[in-house]
């Protein structure tokens, strides 16, 4: 049933994380961050280049989504709740659930989680313990994707955070008519990429600012 949600543009939220009650969520307008338009600001760039964060993806979803439903900077209340993480769980041990981990001495320091359905990408949500971590892990959500063949990077609603990558507004039908040609196609989640794949990919998408 989840699944079927998330192909139709539905997907759950719950009003704080210490409620049992979830409730389904279809905005009139949708935030999502076109692959073929994302920009990084050069500072982050460096940060990226400097290898300050170790990244991994998929090693301990749970965790990530455990530390997604936590206050974070700027953030006193989370919609995640048991029933969220718990199916959000099950979808990880069926394949369709993926996290980007920032990883530092051994540290979980920030990440984001989210859904793959065909070649849409629903993320869910981000966290960061250190300056840049969820930055940084949504810059290696992008270059997964796009080298993995994926279509659509469904942001949920559109904040001032992921504005400055370049993301946008939508209205329902228009996003409607991209979710189902995205959930059609072929795409696969990489785990790993090559360095070289990261050095072009920092060049080619560094914005000025």
């Amino acid at each position: 049933m989840l699944l079927r949600a998330y192909a139709l543009g539905i997907f759950p939220m719950a009003e704080r994380r210490d409620d049992d009650e979830i409730y389904w969520v279809d905005p009139e307008k949708r935030g999502i961050l076109p692959l073929a338009r994302f920009h990084l600001p050069r500072r982050l760039a460096r940060t990226m280049r400097q290898q300050r964060f170790e990244i991994r993806c998929d090693e301990n979803f749970d965790r990530v989504v455990g530390a997604c439903s936590e206050p974070d900077f700027g953030r006193a209340e989370t919609w995640i709740n048991g029933p969220i993480r718990r199916l959000s769980n099950q979808l990880f041990a069926l394949g369709y659930g993926h996290s980007v981990e920032c990883w530092r001495k051994g540290e979980l320091i920030g990440g984001l989680y989210g859904v793959a359905l065909g070649g849409a990408f629903f993320g869910e949500s981000m966290f960061s313990r250190e300056r840049d971590a969820s930055k940084v892990a949504l810059a290696h959500l992008v270059l997964r994707l796009i080298l993995g063949g994926f279509q659509l990077l469904d942001t949920q609603f559109l904040t001032r955070h992921l504005a400055q990558f370049g993301a946008e507004e939508i209205n329902r039908a228009e996003y409607r008519l991209r979710l189902a040609e995205a959930v059609k196609a072929k795409a696969s989640f990489y785990g790993e990429v090559p360095f070289e794949a990261l050095a072009s990919f920092l060049q080619s998408r560094t914005h000025r600012s």
